[in-house]
């Protein structure tokens, strides 16, 4: 299998520069590679909006939404992006269409696979740790199943601090870590929570993180941050070189 998985937040010059770079790298030999937007409500506002932030790719995207068939289109397909926003939204446009077994089909096959925010948490067994409010229903948190732990988008360590006044007070939201621990109390798969601008090149079983660090829980364990160039194996174990 070969798949790009992302956070996200790249606001700046040097995160854009990894992803452009990535994802040129990821799509080398593709004519065209599908975009999946279900993500988002407006399907053919988001691939414009796509196809132009990633413009300097040179990737060339084309929105599943244009095909009469979605079904043949990753049939089809040389590569597939699958785009971020409502991991709710997408996990119930992926099940409606029916595209569940067929993308996990066409990516065992060698077809690249390229997902960013909600888009790399359904590349896990389930999007059950996804940080997304429940707009909509799906009829499953089952998703794509391309790799044996979860993901957590847009991880951060910190707690939240709200002014008020002359003074701030902590803020009695959950953390990220406190929400992935509360995960581990009914699951066994491990987490990688996925700070801004990075990214996890993954290939034959192995991971290697880019653009940025992680944080891995395992069940009953500290969580553990690790730096860029890590190298991890499918049970987020690191590995040597």
């Amino acid at each position: 299998m070969r798949l790009l998985l992302g956070s996200g937040g790249l606001r700046s010059e040097e995160r854009r520069s990894v992803y452009f770079e990535e994802m040129r790298a990821h799509f080398d030999g593709c004519d065209e590679v599908i975009f999946i937007p279900y993500a988002s409500s407006n399907h053919a506002e988001y691939t414009f909006r796509i196809n132009r932030f990633s413009a300097p790719s040179g990737v060339n995207l084309r929105g599943i939404e244009t095909f009469d068939n979605p079904l043949e289109a990753i049939t089809q397909a040389q590569g597939l992006y699958v785009g971020g926003g409502n991991t709710f939204l997408l996990t119930k446009g992926l099940h409606e269409n029916n595209l569940i077994q067929i993308v996990r089909k066409r990516v065992s096959e060698g077809m690249p696979y390229m997902g960013v925010s909600a888009g790399a948490n359904v590349a896990c067994p389930t999007m059950q740790t996804t940080n997304d409010m429940p707009i909509v229903h799906p009829p499953s948190f089952e998703t794509f199943d391309l790799v044996p732990f979860q993901i957590n988008a847009h991880y951060h360590d910190g707690t939240i601090w709200m002014k008020e006044g002359d003074h701030f007070e902590q803020h009695f939201g959950e953390t990220r870590a406190q929400r992935i621990q509360e995960f581990h109390e009914h699951n066994a798969r491990p987490v990688i929570g996925l700070w801004e601008g990075a990214f996890l090149r993954w290939k034959n079983n192995r991971g290697v993180l880019i653009g940025g660090d992680a944080t891995v829980f395992h069940p009953q364990l500290e969580p553990v941050t690790y730096p860029k160039g890590t190298i991890f194996g499918p049970d987020l174990v690191t590995h040597p070189c």
